[in-house]
């Protein structure tokens, strides 16, 4: 039985909530397609974030991961192609940590591309009426940290586990705070999760049955 482990934020910079969470803990105790879907809610933190999520990693010993944050101000569902070795906080994080300019992990890659075949995931979602894009920048913040810190543990785990990053707009009741904010209902970026899960899982099915890769 194939697992897929899906992760979230806690909410930070004075939110009470966070879309990333509050759309991923929906998912718990699901099924999708032949897969069993687990959920895990990361701090809002530079290292501890990371370590959060190898530990769920070396629990559920995934075949998909997929991280979840917020990235407010934007209008669509956005899945990040690349993650990048750079820790450049505008602000500080749930810790007060604010590091400028320092690498995720020492001496690892300049950056690291997804693994999942996020073209044929923003297509099915654009396909199924819910607004969609590629992104080319996961940002510097905790997210990218993540994004990178995943990838990179992929990259020297034993096993064919792939995994990416997906960027959500504020909640309806986050922008109503804020003046002309983009948004998007829960069960809106709900709905493109579960679209984007099920091509990734088709996808990693047809390259199993093929021997292909993921372009």
């Amino acid at each position: 039985m194939k697992t897929v482990l899906l992760t979230g934020f806690e909410p930070f910079g004075g939110d009470s909530i966070n879309p990333s969470w509050e759309v991923v803990r929906q998912y718990r105790y699901r099924r999708i397609d032949t897969a069993d879907v687990v959920v895990c809610q990361l701090p809002c933190v530079f290292g501890r974030s990371a370590e959060v999520l190898n530990e769920a990693i070396d629990r559920y010993r995934p075949s998909l991961v997929l991280a979840l944050g917020l990235a407010g101000g934007r209008q669509r569902i956005s899945v990040e192609r690349v993650a990048i070795n750079v820790d450049d906080a505008r602000i500080a994080d749930n810790s007060q940590r604010q590091p400028i300019d320092r690498p995720v992990i020492s001496g690892g890659p300049a950056a690291y591309f997804a693994t999942v075949p996020i073209k044929a995931m923003v297509n099915a979602m654009l396909g199924a009426g819910i607004p969609a894009e590629v992104s080319q920048s996961a940002g510097t913040f905790v997210c990218n940290h993540v994004m990178y810190a995943l990838l990179h543990r992929l990259a020297h785990m034993s096993g064919a586990a792939r995994g990416g990053f997906i960027h959500l707009p504020y909640l309806p009741q986050q922008a109503a705070a804020l003046a002309n904010a983009p948004s998007m209902a829960r069960e809106t970026m709900e709905a493109g999760l579960e679209i984007a899960i099920q091509t990734a899982l088709a996808v990693e099915e047809d390259l199993h049955i093929a021997g292909g890769t993921v372009s």
